[in-house]
């Protein structure tokens, strides 16, 4: 029997109440799934893997579900599996049906009462199948994948239980200050921690924050040293991830994190073993890296020993 992926909501509900978060890592290929979960495993903490639309495109949903499917079958740390910043519908009623854990609508770019009305639309598709869906209001900085966005548009607590009550969605990614990609701010991070306690006292869903990555210095460092261009990249601070958690995020997205590990790791072979091409020798160092800085992110999150 395969084993199934475990319920999103579940994962988020429990953390709640024990006052962690979860680790959802967006995954492209093979090495990113098995440092990610290795990570997890050596921890005994639930992650959730995640595909963009990007991934999909990339990699393909068939290919990237059967490996994250692989790993949930292959180990003992509950695993779910979710679609994230989904925008085209037809790639998540594929999610749906095919058996995702979860699913994202992002109707950011939309307006409110459009937002309300596709958001519904994709709940009612889920939740027939028993999947959850995450949805978003208000804007994050920054770039990533086909995500973007030239401001901040901070979530308001009072639309935000608004838009829950009418949508029926199971968690919310809100705005509060975070920005995607490595060059996500100007200076240090300023999370708007006031406003997320104002938004968890107004919502009862699970609260989830996009472009938080750490950004880990000593990563950076080691892209650059073997070529890499990454002069002003600021990541968000541990402190302030854990006073978020304390303040009501149960799920923090990373994705940049993986993506400079897995850079830092292949060029350090690329630059220092430039006779090496057996691709076995090149990608396995980018996916120790990987398996690294993930354990630091759920250490982060609190998440240790909740599997």
């Amino acid at each position: 029997m395969v084993r199934r992926f475990t319920n999103t909501k579940l994962l988020l509900k429990k953390a709640h109440k024990g006052k962690y978060a979860v680790g959802h890592f967006n995954v492209n290929n093979m090495e990113i799934v098995q440092g990610v979960v290795k990570a997890a495993e050596e921890l005994n903490s639930p992650i959730i893997l995640a595909t963009s639309e990007g991934a999909i495109k990339y990699a393909g949903m068939n290919y990237l579900f059967s490996l994250a499917q692989e790993a949930a079958k292959n180990t003992k740390v509950p695993i779910a599996f979710h679609l994230d910043h989904g925008r085209d519908l037809k790639i998540i009623k594929q999610a749906i049906n095919m058996g995702y854990s979860s699913v994202m609508f992002d109707g950011s770019n939309l307006s409110f009462e459009e937002n309300i009305k596709i958001t519904k639309k994709v709940v009612q598709w889920a939740h027939k199948k028993g999947v959850t869906v995450e949805a978003e209001l208000g804007t994050i900085g920054g770039k990533e994948d086909t995500v973007e966005a030239k401001k901040i548009i901070y979530t308001n607590p009072e639309m935000a239980k608004e838009f829950v009550r009418r949508t029926g969605c199971d968690f919310l990614a809100i705005a509060i200050g975070t920005s995607h990609g490595a060059f996500k701010f100007k200076g240090k991070a300023d999370l708007k921690q006031d406003l997320l306690k104002k938004i968890n006292k107004t919502v009862n869903v699970p609260l989830v924050l996009h472009g938080a990555s750490g950004v880990p210095a000593k990563v950076v460092k080691q892209a650059e040293k073997y070529g890499a261009k990454l002069s002003g990249v600021y990541g968000v601070p541990n402190q302030q991830i854990k006073q978020a958690i304390r303040n009501g995020i149960t799920k923090f997205n990373t994705d940049t994190d993986l993506r400079l590990a897995f850079d830092a790791g292949v060029r350090k072979i690329i630059k220092t073993k430039p006779k090496e091409f057996d691709p076995r020798h090149i990608l396995g160092p980018a996916r120790e890296l990987i398996t690294e800085v993930a354990k630091e992110r759920i250490l982060v999150f609190g998440s240790k020993n909740k599997a």
